[in-house]
């Protein structure tokens, strides 16, 4: 045993020697997530720094690990660290430090990144030539590590954890419920990283050294993976049939399930890579010289799909990333039809390429290319529906819904991407005081709302299908939201979107708010019991039957639960009936004061 233990600490002590930074931000990335968690999930303040250096450092994680298998290739592995280094700092002074500013454009920022660094990961140490086998032994061993530490970090996790709960409940230790999720982030990040650089240990030099064809891996990839891409080849290709039979624009989704077909199908090509040239393997060498070409039309279908869906609507970020992969796919066809010679880095390399491209290319990056479009699109919209007078937009003219809610959501859309001056010019000066304020605010939900409730001569189509004609679409807004708390011993802050738990005098209170039209509930949990307030919702709506925005003088719900009195005041509340469905809410908060006496 004390053999074992000796062993143990040995190989960790050569990782920490060996792999310093990767476990300095995997640390930091889980002190971080424990902070974050400690603070009740509220990323409002100062907590929403924990979550903006968590992401930098999980970034970290692979970056520093792919600078590592570098470095063990070429060396300069101080230099390169501290090339790392600045540029995580970069990155971190580039995202937001409000969450208000964390819009959707850093989601289309941080997962290209990510991606980016993974496929760093895989390529970094294979810039010169003669090394194929050993590219492919090194990703297939990346591959199996992964998946065992997935394995290894679940176990121990659920271990743990399940552990701490047994003491809680066995000896009555009533521990609070942060621990759990603290130690979930300590083991789940930091334990990952630990056990990943267990199984990774001597690195590069491991990693690429030749082995047996794992047999799993064989018998998923041959007849499990390449028979079911096969199938998807069959159901897309009697799809392509049934377009040109009926001379049709093929469905927006079908991008989507071309591009699962043909990412899928190449990272297939990749595990069997080894096996292609094995004649016993015939229908694995077969697969691997059809495959390509199969993907010809489809790309062909793929280019359709997309251009049809920019044409009409313009780019966004998620359109332009479809568009590049699919001329990625090509570049990767033509690479593989043609070459002579190919080699699998080429995949990897080309992919991290384009995406490179995507994010840092002036001019073309998908930022500049999406706000441009959408100004255009924007600009079009309006000269073709004549709501343009000298430049400004004219809200007295009548429209049609449908232009009035396409208008507003490319005025959301622009607002989120910092075009507050544009947008402002195309305002008249007695629109513009709320429009501005919201714009500094970054309100941008009630942008978009405040937008469309300007447009004073609305036509509604209430012959369309998917338009269901609104009995009933009542906006409720506090005059005031400032909490009295005179007679009251706690106030509690929550936040829609988050997970709202409180502690006080031994008693746990939970607040669970509609997070979208689909599905309205306002549920209060008080110590397990559940107490459903949507009907206490509906009543703040009783003596306002009109449409549109109405301001209140406050805006709040009461209710008595044993010796206590809660009392959860809102800013406002939206109420959206129709003739065909039930009430629907939507609590268009920052925040909900919970006020307990």
């Amino acid at each position: 045993m004390l053999k074992k233990f000796r062993e143990i600490s040995g190989k960790t002590g050569f990782i920490v020697r060996e792999y310093p930074m990767v476990l300095l931000m995997a640390f930091l990335a889980a002190i971080s997530l424990m902070c974050f968690a400690h603070g009740n999930f509220n990323s409002n303040g100062n907590y929403f720094v924990f979550i903006r250096f968590s992401l930098v450092c999980c970034l970290g994680l692979s970056l520093m690990f792919a600078l590592k298998m570098l470095s063990q290739r070429i060396g300069k592995a101080f230099l390169l660290e501290i090339l790392g280094t600045i540029f995580l700092i970069f990155f971190y002074l580039l995202l937001p430090e409000k969450e208000k500013d964390f819009t959707e454009k850093y989601a289309f920022i941080l997962v290209p990144t990510f991606i980016l660094s993974h496929l760093l990961v895989s390529f970094a140490a294979f810039f010169g030539k003669n090394r194929e086998l050993n590219f492919w032994q090194y990703n297939k061993n990346l591959f199996i590590n992964v998946v065992l530490t997935a394995i290894f970090t679940g176990v121990l996790t659920g271990g743990v954890e399940l552990a701490i709960l047994a003491v809680d409940k066995l000896f009555d230790f009533n521990f609070n419920q942060k621990y759990y999720a603290e130690t979930f982030y300590l083991l789940s990040v930091f334990g990952s990283c630990m056990i990943f650089l267990l199984f990774s240990e001597n690195g590069l030099h491991d990693l690429e050294k030749d082995g047996s064809y794992p047999l799993i891996l064989k018998f998923f990839t041959q007849y499990i993976l390449i028979p079911l891409l096969i199938i998807y080849a069959v159901i897309l290709y009697f799809y392509s049939a049934k377009i040109l039979i009926n001379w049709e624009l093929p469905r927006g989704w079908v991008s989507y399930l071309i591009l699962a077909y043909s990412v899928v199908g190449i990272l297939a090509l990749l595990l069997v890579h080894p096996l292609k040239e094995n004649s016993t393997k015939s229908w694995v060498k077969m697969f691997s010289r059809i495959f390509y070409y199969t993907l010809i039309p489809l790309i062909v279908l793929l280019f359709t799909a997309i251009f049809t869906r920019i044409l009409e609507y313009g780019y966004t970020e998620p359109r332009y990333f479809v568009l590049l992969i699919a001329l990625w796919l090509t570049a990767v066809v033509l690479y593989f039809v043609f070459a002579k010679k190919p080699t699998i880095k080429f995949v990897p390399m080309s992919l991290f390429a384009f995406g490179l491209f995507s994010l840092i290319f002036p001019y073309l990056n998908t930022f500049s290319v999406a706000k441009r479009s959408q100004k255009t699109e924007l600009h079009n919209i309006l000269i073709q529906n004549n709501l343009l007078e000298n430049g400004k937009i004219s809200f007295n003219k009548k429209v049609s819904d449908t232009v009035a809610d396409e208008v507003s959501n490319k005025f959301e859309f622009l607002a989120k991407r910092n075009e507050k001056e544009f947008l402002l010019n195309l305002l008249p000066a007695k629109n513009k005081k709320l429009i501005a304020k919201n714009l500094n605010e970054a309100n941008f939900w009630g942008i978009r709302s405040d937008f469309r409730n300007q447009f004073k001569n609305v036509q509604y189509d209430i012959s369309k299908k998917e338009l269901s004609p609104v009995q009933k679409n009542v906006t409720l807004i506090a005059k005031k939201f400032d909490a009295d708390i005179s007679g009251y011993k706690y106030l509690f802050k929550a936040y829609n979107y988050k997970y709202n738990s409180f502690e006080f005098d031994n008693n746990t209170v939970e607040l669970k708010m509609p997070v979208s039209m689909f599905k309205s509930e306002l549920n209060l949990i008080f110590n397990g019991q559940k107490i459903n307030l949507v009907p206490d919702l509906k009543k703040l709506f009783e003596n306002y039957p009109n449409n549109g925005e109405i301001k209140v003088d406050d805006l709040f719900i009461t209710k008595v639960i044993g010796n206590y009195e809660f009392k959860m005041m809102f800013d406002s509340v939206i109420l959206s009936k129709t003739a065909d469905t039930k009430d629907q809410f939507l609590i268009n908060s920052e925040s909900v004061l919970i006020l307990i006496k």
